[in-house]
């Protein structure tokens, strides 16, 4: 899961530069913007001079720059979209409803984007990003899925351009609550019956954990590098020596203190958009065995993450909750397999560091379909790294639902069955 590997560049680049996780007209213009925003003081001479507090300020960013950066980004696709904030309730303070949690009683809305298929009676797919992503990072994705389906991406409770309410969740399953009760209520806002779900990393632990709750929505689960297959028990030996190590043990204190890669991004002032920038040209440039982003897309990704990283803290809260350092389920979906109700499809790239032999563990005791497909010259965001080896999985994965003869349908070449 990218949570750790994040955290830990997040960290590594603190060192060198400092931090981790902006856009051509927004990239320039951002930096230029929080300088020229910063306090100046006025000399005797009536010249500006400034001042070393100054300088420390934060690039303006808000929900409004989130929207705006989303809606840079967005304009690579051809196909047409609707975006819109769909409303989930609102409800007095103390509200037992965990996302309402906090000092206000202002109504929630999750940020939404969709793509009407051009076919007609085309199935439904949800897509749901992973930690300290948005679901802009699907945007190479959107053109070649809508030609099948009628696409729905989302930004979770607390993430992207939805509401980020207080995140006061002090528990596992109060957070597992505050995601998978806050997208049930998106689903009866938008009227939605029953679709194809898709979760990536993080998100695809919510989309999991949403599957076994709420079973009868869910046509098919598609987890794409999958969190939550592992546990403590699964810990490597190196890893194990290296939590007892003091680098190791602050780390980990960090960690139980819920300091988040965004917090680093935020504290980082001006200096913030350029490191991202750094963080996004090495994950998805030189690390990259697929297709690379050109230097547009690079621009516009950079300018979007920046802006949904440096924003208000809320949903990347959830950190130490549902995992521990190292990024270990403290609620393994491994030990829920067996209550598996919905047909499954793991997708991984061929270069993920997330194992996928905790899928292979899980499907033992699945007693529904379940497969599993590696994409070659793909990482841990293999639907940005080889777009097209993705979607040829995913057409796959739903082929009985487009296909005229599923049965008879072979895994597309290069792809590999595990």
């Amino acid at each position: 899961m990218s949570i750790i590997r994040r955290w830990r560049g997040f960290n590594s680049q603190a060192k060198i530069i400092m931090a981790e996780e902006l856009r051509s007209t927004a990239a320039a213009t951002a930096t230029a913007t929080g300088v020229a925003n910063a306090a100046q003081t006025t000399s005797s001479g009536g010249g500006k001079k400034w001042t070393w507090p100054s300088l420390l300020r934060w690039i303006p960013t808000s929900t409004d720059h989130i929207i705006a950066s989303e809606k840079r980004l967005l304009s690579l696709i051809k196909t047409p979209f609707v975006v819109e904030q769909v409303n989930i309730g609102s409800g007095p303070p103390g509200s037992k409803i965990r996302w309402f949690r906090s000092a206000s009683d202002e109504p929630r809305f999750i940020n939404t984007v969709t793509f009407d298929s051009k076919v007609d009676d085309s199935p439904t797919i949800v897509m749901v990003h992973g930690y300290g992503a948005s679901q802009g990072f699907f945007f190479r994705n959107f053109d070649a899925l809508a030609r099948r389906f009628r696409v729905i991406a989302i930004d979770q409770l607390g993430w992207g351009g939805s509401s980020r309410p207080d995140f006061t969740c002090k528990s596992t399953e109060e957070t597992e609550a505050w995601f998978i009760d806050s997208f049930e209520a998106w689903r009866k806002a938008k009227n939605l019956d029953s679709f194809i779900l898709l979760g990536h990393s993080f998100g695809g632990y919510v989309a999991a954990k949403y599957a076994l709750k709420h079973p009868e929505h869910v046509q098919h689960l598609i987890l794409v590098g999958s969190a939550g297959f592992s546990a403590d028990t699964d810990m490597s030996e190196r890893l194990t020596e290296f939590r007892a190590t003091w680098k190791g043990a602050v780390l980990n204190h960090l960690w139980e203190s819920n300091f988040t890669p965004q917090k680093i991004v935020r504290g980082l002032g001006p200096w913030g958009p350029n490191l991202v920038r750094k963080y996004t040209s090495a994950r998805f440039g030189s690390y990259a065995s697929g297709e690379l982003l050109n230097e547009e897309e690079s621009k516009l990704l950079t300018d979007y993450i920046y802006h949904t990283l440096a924003a208000k803290g809320s949903g990347e809260l959830c950190l130490k909750y549902i995992f521990s350092f190292g990024a270990f389920a403290r609620k393994p979906l491994l030990h829920s397999s067996s209550e598996w109700k919905v047909p499954t499809t793991f997708i991984y790239g061929k270069e993920d560091w997330m194992n996928y032999q905790g899928a292979q563990e899980a499907r033992k005791n699945m007693k529904v379909p379940c497969e599993i497909i590696r994409v070659p010259q793909g990482g841990h965001f293999v639907f940005i790294d080889n777009p097209s080896g993705f979607h040829s999985a995913v057409f796959h994965a739903c082929r009985r639902f487009i296909s005229p003869n599923p049965d008879i349908e072979s895994l597309p070449e290069g792809l590999i069955s595990a």
